[in-house]
């Protein structure tokens, strides 16, 4: 499957847009502010229902404006298209709809059209808190696994009300005991499927990072989490009387941990930019290399901005990479149009070129 057409209406910058995609290689060019990400997003937005930048619906219009829009046509290898549209209001909730059908619940979309994205703000895995890597984990997750996301649904749901129980005067210890128990039964499905899922990873980025840099240094990810302790529902028993006095819930899930880790050091201090960079494709690269297995089609690859902070040699091992037959549809983005048809010239498969300029994109070669 692969996106064969994209029709966009007040999405960010985008006043109207209708582009027809190359089920291979698409290579946006222009410069910086112009619509080359925010195209990109909007991509993801039809296979995640979200931006891929975790802002708000309401970031998403066109300055002015009080609709969006954002419709994408699947070509399956079958033949058969499928459509997927996103309708987004200030004055009415958004809607989701698979063909003429809208969705009750967003979660049931999502896994329907994987898809993995490489960004420049990637190296918030790297720099900010734990939060950021969490969703990493959730995004690639809920693409794989619907029991997973429907625990972490859950989960959250139970914790922000076990929460709401420990503000009030006085909390009942069997009610908050209820709460514990049920919260631990979510953790530890969300708990194993975040420990393996780092397991599987680590070999495979480890892999990649060699493959892209060439370099003899060791990275892995390590899993951090409360319940590498025990369950949760012992751990809460615990921690019960501390909870009483700060008003919130004190261990689980909600504050696991990823580190990345280069040589066993933590990539933040001890990775250049050139490392880090290279770490954080290679994650993705993985992510692309795990997600494949779960689907009879390949994922959409987004690399947007990619080649920034690579040196011709990685930049080179990149291409190489995502040129091999377990590749689908790619799009890529640079704000260098020599660098740009240097990679179509090397790359051998169908390809589509396109500038962009205030969010109108003109397509310049097939």
């Amino acid at each position: 499957m692969y996106l064969k057409r994209i029709s966009l209406t007040n999405f960010k910058n985008i006043p109207e847009a209708q582009i027809e995609f190359s089920s291979g290689l698409n290579c946006i060019n222009g410069n910086n502010g112009q619509g080359k990400t925010n195209l990109l997003d909007a991509i993801y937005y039809l296979s995640m229902t979200k931006s891929y930048f975790d802002v708000l619906d309401r970031f998403t219009f066109r300055h002015g404006e009080q609709t969006a829009s954002v419709q994408g046509t699947y070509l399956s290898d079958d033949g058969t298209e499928e459509t997927i549209t996103v309708l987004l209001s200030k004055q009415a909730p958004k809607q989701v709809r698979r063909g003429k059908k809208q969705y009750a619940r967003f979660s049931d979309h999502i896994g329907l059209i994987p898809i993995v994205m490489s960004s420049p703000t990637d190296t918030a895995l790297v720099n900010d808190a734990s939060g950021e890597r969490r969703r990493f984990v959730n995004m690639f997750l809920s693409q794989t696994d619907k029991e997973y996301l429907r625990n972490l649904q859950d989960y959250n749901q139970l914790l922000m009300q076990r929460n709401k129980l420990l503000k009030q005067e006085i909390v009942p210890a069997d009610l908050l005991d209820v709460f514990s128990a049920r919260l631990s039964e979510y953790a530890d499905y969300i708990y194993r499927r975040r420990s393996e899922l780092c397991e599987r990873l680590t070999p495979l980025v480890d892999e990649y990072h060699h493959l892209l840099s060439g370099d003899r240094e060791k990275v892995s990810l390590q899993y951090v989490s409360d319940l590498q302790n025990g369950s949760l529902e012992d751990i809460l028993r615990k921690e019960a009387e501390r909870e009483r006095i700060l008003k919130y819930t004190t261990a689980g899930v909600h504050h696991d941990d990823i580190l990345l880790q280069l040589d066993g050091y933590p990539l933040r201090k001890c990775g250049s930019q050139g490392q880090q960079k290279s770490f954080l494709i290679a994650l993705k690269l993985a992510q692309f290399s795990i997600m494949r297995e779960s689907y009879p089609f390949p994922p959409i690859l987004l690399l947007d901005d990619v080649f920034d902070k690579l040196d011709s040699e990685r930049v080179s091992n990149l291409l190489s990479i995502v040129s091999g037959e377990d590749f689908g549809q790619i799009f890529i983005t640079d704000s260098n149009k020599v660098r740009l048809g240097n990679i179509v010239k090397e790359l051998s498969a169908e390809c589509a070129m396109f500038d962009v300029a205030d969010g109108i994109y003109t397509r310049i070669m097939q």
